[in-house]
C-alpha cells in the first residue's frame, strides 16, 4: 500500500475532530481518487472441480484464464489491477470499453472450450460498475464501484453472464450497439439494479 495513503488513513483514524477528518478524506480523494469503470470476473466451479480433480487441476485452469483475459483487457483499453485466486480485477476509462472486453473474454472462452475436455472448460461470470475509486498505486483499489462489481460478478452473475450496473449501462452510448435486459437483485439488504448484456453478433458462440 502506498505510504502516503497509509499515513493519511492512520491520521484519519486517530483524528478526533470531525472537520479535520473531512479534510483528510478530501485530501485522500484529491490524491488518489479517479473515475473508472471496474470489471470483476470470477471463475465458476472452484469447489466442485477441486473436490473432483484436485487443486493442481483447478490452478492450471486459473493460469489459462489469466493468460487469455489479460491481453483482451489491454486490447480494449483496460488495465488488470490484480489477479486474486480465480478472480480478475480490471479498470477501464469507459463502460462500453469494459463491456466490449467482457464480451471478448466470454467469446474467447466459448471458443476455447470447444477444444478442451469438459472438466477443463473455463466459464466465468463478470460484473461491471462505474464511478469514483481510490487507486493507491499498488495491486489494489477501493470504492463503491469495486464492491458493486464484485457483488454482480461473484455473487449473482451466472457462468457465461455479464451483469452491468444500471449506472454504468446508462453511460454506454447508443451507437455502441450494446443491448441488455434489466434485472434486480437484493443482496444483504441492498438492492442492485443491473442489465444482463446480450452478446453482439460477432461475439456470439459458435453454433449459437
Amino acid at each position: 500500500m502506498d505510504k502516503r495513503f497509509e499515513q493519511l488513513l492512520l491520521k484519519y483514524a486517530t483524528e478526533s475532530s470531525p472537520t479535520e477528518r473531512e479534510n483528510i478524506e478530501r485530501q485522500l480523494w484529491r490524491q488518489f481518487g479517479t473515475n473508472k469503470t471496474v470489471l470483476v470476473m470470477d471463475m465458476a466451479g472452484f469447489s466442485l472441480l477441486t473436490q473432483r480433480y484436485g487443486i493442481v487441476h483447478y490452478l492450471s485452469m486459473v493460469r489459462r484464464m489469466q493468460l487469455v483475459s489479460e491481453p483482451l483487457v489491454r486490447q480494449h483499453g483496460g488495465q488488470v489491477i490484480k489477479f486474486e485466486a480465480d478472480n480478475c480485477y480490471a479498470v477501464f476509462d469507459a463502460p462500453h470499453d469494459a463491456v466490449r472486453a467482457a464480451l471478448a473474454i466470454q467469446g474467447a472462452f466459448d471458443a476455447l472450450n470447444l477444444f478442451t475436455a469438459d472438466e477443463l472448460d473455463i466459464r466465468v461470470s463478470i460484473g461491471i460498475d462505474d464511478g469514483d475509486v481510490l487507486m493507491i498505486g499498488t495491486p489494489d483499489f477501493f470504492g463503491g464501484p469495486v464492491n458493486r462489481a464484485c457483488k454482480l460478478g461473484e455473487d449473482v452473475a451466472k457462468p457465461g453472464e455479464i451483469l452491468v450496473s444500471d449506472h454504468a449501462f446508462q453511460a454506454i452510448p447508443s451507437e455502441a450497439g450494446i443491448q441488455g435486459s434489466p434485472v434486480s437483485f437484493l443482496i444483504s439488504g441492498i438492492e442492485l439494479n443491473a442489465y444482463s448484456v446480450a452478446p453482439l453478433p460477432h461475439f456470439r458462440s459458435p453454433g449459437a
